[in-house]
């Protein structure tokens, strides 16, 4: 067992997550998004990405949440968070994983 490295206690802000999930069900759909109400541990940031396209996306913030939030997705690509009253879209979703491949944390990067 490993340690959390984002401990339930430091979670205070409550956040509303839609995730937008890649691909298409057996019929050809896209798939229905995954919501989320959580508490995440929040940091405000002003940062800017240069995409191969050389286009500029200011990330606002970062939302660390304990454990994985979408066990049934191999990664979070896209969707929006609610945190302050304020709707954001997910920039880049990441899994931190431990040496064992269970995911310790997740970090939404939000622009």
């Amino acid at each position: 067992m490993y340690p959390c490295l984002v401990p339930q206690f430091l979670c205070k802000t409550p956040i509303h997550i839609e995730i937008e999930p890649e691909g298409l069900n057996k019929y050809g759909e896209p798939l229905d998004n995954i919501e989320v109400d959580t508490l995440c541990n929040y940091q405000d940031k002003t940062k800017t990405i240069y995409t191969k396209e050389k286009k500029a996306v200011k990330v606002t913030g970062s939302a660390y949440i304990p454990g994985d939030i979408a066990p049934e997705l191999p990664t979070i690509s896209g969707g929006t968070a609610k945190i302050f009253g304020v709707e954001r879209r997910i920039a880049s979703g990441t899994k931190a994983r431990n040496p064992d491949g269970t995911v310790n944390y997740t970090l939404l990067e939000l622009e």
